[in-house]
């Protein structure tokens, strides 16, 4: 099972605050654990909402708002994305992250077979060429 875990954003995130030595030292330490044990398939920061847009979907139209973004305790500030057994096993992880004071949020991520037979052949070849095709890149 895959599975994003979501850093929250917080006021030091949204203002653009980098992380100290020390924090990066601790987070490389917690990466390289997961890596090794064949956990970790990405992970990355992300720059504070400022830099940001958000577009809305009305039909045909499409409705541009750039950043910042208010509740700063509803915003992304990165992710990982892991692979692991079940959401237990998630969550005996991410208890490990070398966090003080941050939030995380760890949804599933959804495989082909959750789609049932909505996803056709076809659209499964597709998904499966799409994704080998990225992978090269």
């Amino acid at each position: 099972m895959r599975f994003m875990v979501i850093v929250k954003a917080d006021k030091n995130s949204e203002a653009g605050v980098m992380p100290s030595t020390e924090l990066l030292t601790a987070m490389g330490k917690f990466n390289e654990e997961m890596v090794k044990a064949g956990v970790m398939l990405a992970g990355e920061g992300l720059h504070p909402s400022s830099k940001g847009a958000r577009i809305k979907y009305y039909g045909k139209d499409r409705t541009v708002t750039k950043g910042p973004f208010g509740e700063t305790s509803d915003l992304v500030a990165g992710f990982w994305l892991i692979q692991v057994q079940s959401r237990d096993e998630a969550i005996e992880w991410m208890k490990r992250a070398p966090f003080d004071g941050s939030e995380i949020e760890i949804r599933q991520v959804f495989d082909a077979e959750d789609f049932g037979e909505a996803l056709t052949p076809e659209l499964r070849e597709q998904e499966t060429r799409l994704r080998a095709q990225a992978a090269n890149k």
